[in-house]
This record gives C-alpha cells, sequence and structure tokens, in this order.
C-alpha cells in the first residue's frame, strides 16, 4: 500500500537532485531516503526516477505525478494549518449537568468567571439529580456528588468529600439553643423532601435519628430544602461540600462516620481533549480545588448563639 509520507521522500529528490541532497533536507540518511524511494515505487508500480552517476533524474512517469504530488502536499499543509487553528480554538458548547443545588450556589460565580475568561465557550446547564450518561453524550462534563462515578471510559477527578448532613440558618442558630442529644432535635422543626432522587436517601437519615415524626414541611427539590433553611424555618439535611462555604448555614451535625460521598469533576475520555472541554475541565477543577482547600470560617465551627447560652459541643453523630 501507498505510504503517503513517501510523497515527501519524492518531492524532496525532485526538488534536490540527489538521495543524498534529500535525507539532508529532511535530516535522515541517504540510505533512508533512497530506500523510501523504492517502496514508493513499488507501492505504484512505475519507475519514478533514472539513477544516473550525477543524482537522480525523472522518467517520464515520474514527471506526470509531479504536480499530483504536490497537490497532495498543498492538501497536507492546509490540513495541518486546519488541524492546529482547531486545536486553539476553544469557542462552542458545553453541555454541563449538576444537581440543581450546586448551580444555583458555588456554580453560579465559578460559571460567570468562566465566561470572562473563555467568552466564545457558551455553557449550556442542565441540571439534574440523575446523572446523565457522557458516554452516550447527554453531556460532556458534570460535577456530580457520589462514593465513586460509575460508567465506561470516564475521566474522573475527586474534588473533596462531600457527605450530607443537617444544616439550619444562622439566624435560626442565633434564636435558639443548639440541640445537644437527639431529643433536643425532635423539638426543632425539620425541612423535608429533596425531590424522589434524594427524599428516599434523606427520609432513611432521618429515621435513624428517629426524626421523621419532626418534619413540618417538604420541598420537592434541594434547591427548597436550602431556601427554606436560609428563611430560619428550620433544619435539613444539605451537602457538606456547598453549604459549609455558605456563610449563612450552621452546621448542626458533623458528617456521619463511614459516608464516602464525595464531588467528582468528570467528563468522557472521547470528549477530553477537546480544546472547549478541555478548557471548561481545566477552569472547573482549579476553582473547585480551590474551594476543596478554601478555609470556610463561617462553616459550623462559629459558636451557636442562642438565649445567652455558652456553646455547648454538636451531637455526636452515629
Amino acid at each position: 500500500m501507498l505510504d503517503w509520507n513517501d510523497l515527501r521522500y519524492f518531492l524532496a529528490v525532485v526538488d534536490t537532485g540527489s538521495t543524498l541532497a534529500a535525507g539532508k533536507k529532511l535530516r535522515v540518511s541517504q540510505t533512508t531516503a533512497a530506500r523510501r524511494i523504492a517502496a514508493l515505487e513499488e507501492a505504484v508500480g512505475l519507475t519514478l526516477f533514472e539513477r544516473r552517476q550525477a543524482g537522480y533524474a525523472l522518467t517520464p512517469a515520474g514527471e506526470a505525478l509531479v504536480d499530483q504530488a504536490r497537490a497532495v502536499e498543498t492538501s497536507a499543509a492546509h490540513f495541518t494549518d486546519a488541524a492546529a487553528a482547531a486545536a486553539r480554538d476553544v469557542s462552542g458548547t458545553v453541555r454541563l449537568t449538576t444537581s440543581d443545588i450546586y448551580a444555583v450556589t458555588m456554580m453560579s460565580p465559578i460559571l460567570r468567571d468562566l465566561h470572562d475568561v473563555h467568552a466564545g465557550i457558551r455553557i449550556e446547564l442542565v441540571t439534574s439529580d440523575y446523572p446523565l450518561d457522557l458516554g452516550a453524550g447527554e453531556a460532556d462534563i458534570a460535577v456530580r456528588a457520589s462514593v465513586m462515578p460509575q460508567g465506561g471510559g470516564l475521566v474522573v477527578r475527586r474534588i473533596g468529600p462531600d457527605p450530607w448532613t443537617l444544616y439550619c440558618s444562622r439566624d435560626y442558630a442565633a434564636r435558639h439553643v443548639r440541640p445537644n442529644n437527639a431529643e433536643d432535635l425532635r423539638h426543632h422543626p425539620i425541612i423535608g423532601g429533596g425531590g424522589e432522587k434524594i427524599w428516599p436517601v434523606y427520609r432513611a437519615w432521618l429515621q435513624r435519628f428517629d426524626l421523621e415524626d419532626a418534619v413540618v414541611m417538604e420541598h420537592g427539590s434541594a434547591t427548597g430544602l436550602l431556601a427554606a433553611v436560609r428563611a430560619g424555618a428550620g433544619m435539613a439535611v444539605l451537602p457538606s461540600f456547598m453549604a459549609d462555604r455558605d456563610p449563612d448555614l450552621v452546621q448542626v451535625l458533623p458528617p456521619m462516620k463511614r459516608d464516602d460521598l464525595a464531588l467528582w469533576l468528570m467528563t468522557h475520555e472521547r470528549l477530553r481533549r477537546t480544546p472547549r472541554v478541555r478548557a471548561v475541565m481545566d477552569f472547573l477543577g482549579q476553582r473547585l480545588a480551590q474551594l476543596a482547600k478554601a478555609d470556610s470560617a463561617s462553616s459550623g465551627d462559629s459558636p451557636w448563639l442562642g438565649d445567652g447560652e455558652k456553646p455547648r459541643p454538636a451531637i455526636a453523630s452515629p
């Protein structure tokens, strides 16, 4: 079969008149240049050069193919230029999926800053508590909380731990005595719900503490839980990666032991080298890593103030 790379040797010999000069031009040995010419002649079934004492001279068959070879060389150069331009092009649409509670909190300022850096990239944000199939092209990038992402061909980066636990607002904490045991918690309003993906897990968490009867309202989404807590309506279980970095929230309970939930940034291997996807992955990875390392001074380590009492330790989580 024809090796298209041999056309480079063909044209180099045409331009220089010998395999010795062609080898120097292409930075290979004379033997290599002569071998590639012989391989080309064998592949096309033609004698392209007459071997003379003074060098290589084109045969009529070789002369007839020079223009076509130069056209291939020009096309290859155009292909290389186009590929290089595409590699530099970070414009286009990137479909990003995450849960709504992350989308409306920590992701909003990150995506704002992403636009400032990469104005040519259009983010299509898909909020869903159900993971989209990156391998099937349902999304390009995902920011998800899970124990370990599942799926073939995924390229994943672990951002940091993200267990869910109980939070209230700073205003609520200022107006109430901090609960010191499970019995105390039953005297506080609990906001339930979070949607069909979250609520079954959340309900099991409440049952573990015998708190299901303390639920005073249910919301159909995780953002509804967050809004109710921020409004001081009661307590709710929220993702700690987000909630610990929210200055308006106070952690009521430490996360449960052996809770291996973590926040992950992921894409599919077939997209990892696409310039716009790579640019978004790099930007999100850097910003989310900064959040993971940041000292969250308002993440529940602040004293719970209420009724003039001195701060008391939080309930030990099982």
